[in-house]
């Protein structure tokens, strides 16, 4: 099974547009959300609900009045200030550490599981979907995007089907790590800013840990050509495979507006340098190849 990953250092650079006109390109693939923070991958794919449930991702501290004896270890212990005067715990200030739990005298206090957010699976006109959102204020994004990732497995699985598009989180943190989990390749999109480099170099860093062979797109690249083009020096300096630029189109905008991929429209500066960015791709990941999935436009 062959998975492409998309990530990017920061947010807002255009990785899940891109991510989303590879799911309307790439034929016979199942396609994930791993961004459980901010999920919107769906909003390109009009998805129609076919499972959901519960994730419990974390623990929550409860104490059995009934066997309790008010010796107050429990406060003593509790550095996030969860346990009240009354010996109630407040599940929105435990982190579920279990310190109370060691230390009762009465063994009065237990750590339940508790719903730390909601996955999904739906269908959409461009295959299967797979996604999640964390609950506000949780903290365990990285095992529910590891959930992400096999409920899109056994959905590949189930249809016989041999690739994963998976839209990552922004930054370098628990859940990017958790999405670059086992992935074939991975598509680094970044824009021509100070930042971007920066963000880049973080996230090359991490790829590279993993031993994952990335890819890089610049978008809106015609924003700043002196900074798109040291981007470009940065990836060849460090044998970074340039897949293309992606020209600033507020067509895009119009195109997300509506549900949409800028690749379903045909007048599309950036939709067409979309299409030659996964042309590019097929080209030096042989694994990928396959048809061209139609547009909607093209139905």
């Amino acid at each position: 099974m062959r998975e492409v990953l998309f990530l990017s250092g920061k947010g807002g650079t255009g990785k899940t547009s891109l991510a989303g006109a590879f799911a309307v390109l790439m034929d016979g693939k199942v396609l994930a959300d791993c961004d459980v923070d901010a999920a919107n991958l769906h909003l390109l794919l009009a998805p129609r609900l076919v499972d959901k449930g519960d994730y419990e991702g974390s623990k929550a501290a409860q104490v059995n009045p009934d066997r309790c004896a008010g010796c107050s270890r429990c406060r003593e212990v509790c550095r996030f200030d969860a346990v009240s005067a009354e010996f109630r715990i407040d599940p929105f200030l435990c982190e579920g550490c279990g310190a109370c739990v060691t230390v009762c005298p009465a063994d009065a206090i237990d750590l339940a599981p508790r719903v730390s957010g909601r996955w999904f699976t739906a269908a959409t006109h461009f295959g299967p979907l797979a996604g999640a959102e964390l609950h506000p204020g949780e903290e365990t994004s990285g095992k529910l995007v590891s959930l992400v990732k096999q409920k899109a497995r056994t959905l590949a699985e189930d249809a016989q089907l041999e690739r994963i598009v998976l839209d990552g989180s922004p930054g370098i943190g628990c859940p990017v790590i958790a999405s670059a989990s086992g992935v074939s390749a991975a598509i680094l999109v970044t824009e021509p800013s100070l930042s971007g480099l920066h963000d880049l170099e973080r996230i090359l860093g991490v790829v590279r840990h993993f031993g994952i062979p990335a890819y890089l797109v610049v978008n809106k690249a015609d924003l700043s050509v002196e900074l798109a083009e040291r981007l470009e020096t940065f990836a060849a300096g460090h044998d970074l495979p340039l897949l293309g630029r992606i020209p600033y189109d507020e067509a895009v905008l119009r195109c997300l507006a509506d549900g949409r991929s800028a690749v379903s429209e045909s007048r599309s500066p950036a939709g067409e340098a979309m299409r030659a960015v996964y042309q590019r791709f097929l080209e030096l990941e042989s694994g990928f190849e396959t048809a061209s999935h139609p547009t909607r436009g093209e139905e």
